[in-house]
This record gives structure tokens, sequence and C-alpha cells, in this order.
């Protein structure tokens, strides 16, 4: 028992085996030959081995990812610029922030992803797609930067690639 604990407390997995009290009733099929089962025994539970070359599942769950989204093409008018950009953060939910100038932008959103190969093929496509309903200028992307949630916290901890002086919205550079 006090090594079984032990384990528990340390996060060890080793020689650990799950167990299951019996409830008394008879519910299933018939367990293993073996001694008679009443209520309380405690009867022990296959476990899952899994090889180094075959990890664990992971559930196929959607991850955050911050995405940097840089985009360039020929001089637009900073207020046509600007009210597209605007159009842009209203039609997309995550969205945190738009640097600009007349010939270039970034955009910095979170994505919802499985992982990155989705997050970048999204972003990849974002100025395309809302090229038209948002009235953005016919630029193309420059640059894309997408890195997980963990990674950007910790990047904005330590100081580095925090976030924009003006969070939220659409500001010129």
């Amino acid at each position: 028992m006090e090594r079984r604990r032990e384990a528990a407390l340390t996060g060890g997995t080793a020689g650990r085996r799950l167990t299951s009290i019996d409830g008394g009733g008879d519910d299933g099929p018939a367990g293993p030959s073996g001694p008679p089962e009443g209520p309380g025994t405690v009867r022990r539970l296959p476990t899952e081995r899994h090889t180094a070359a075959e990890p664990p599942a992971a559930p196929d769950q959607a991850r955050l990812w911050h995405v940097v989204l840089s985009v360039a093409g020929p001089v637009t008018p900073l207020s046509e610029l600007r009210a597209g950009l605007e159009r842009l953060a209203h039609d997309h939910s995550f969205f945190l922030t738009a640097r600009y100038a007349a010939d270039h932008a970034e955009i910095r959103y979170w994505e919802q992803a499985r992982d990155l190969h989705d997050a970048a093929a999204i972003a990849l496509r974002l100025w395309g797609e809302h090229k038209a309903t948002a009235k953005l200028p016919p630029w193309e992307i420059v640059g894309l930067e997408v890195v997980d949630r963990a990674t950007y916290h910790k990047r904005v901890a330590e100081g580095f690639a925090g976030p924009p002086p003006q969070l939220g919205g659409v500001h010129p550079y």
C-alpha cells in the first residue's frame, strides 16, 4: 500500500497496477479462474502497455495557436486599409491586433486547430478568403509564424516576442 501511494505522489508509473473493488453484483461474465470474489475483494484489471515505438494515442482535440501573418504589396490609401483590417477583425473571432503601413501589415490572432499543419494552412488562407468580403488590398503573404499557446506565453514571460505596444484593434506602425 505504501509503495503505491509513493508512486502516485511522485507521478511514477513503474510497478503500478490498476485495481477495482468488486461491488458484489453479478453484472457480467465470470472473471478469470481463481478464488471466488466476494464483496470488497480487490480485482486486478489489465494494464495497457505501450512500446517506445507506439506512444499512447492522444485525443483528437483542437489546440490554440498564436499566429502572426505578415502581408505586403502596392501602396494602398491608409483609410481604405484600416477599414479593411477593421472588417477583418470583426469577421475573425480570435483576432488580437493588426498593425499597418501603406505597403504592409501584420495581423496577430489566435487560431484553433488540431495541429501546427492545420493552423498554418488556415492562416495561409485567411487573407485570400477575406480579401473580397473585407475589401482588403490585393497583397501577398510574405511571412507567417505559428506557435503553440505554451510557447507564446513562455516568450512573453521571458520578455521576447511580447504583444505589440497597443494590444487589440487596428493601429498604424
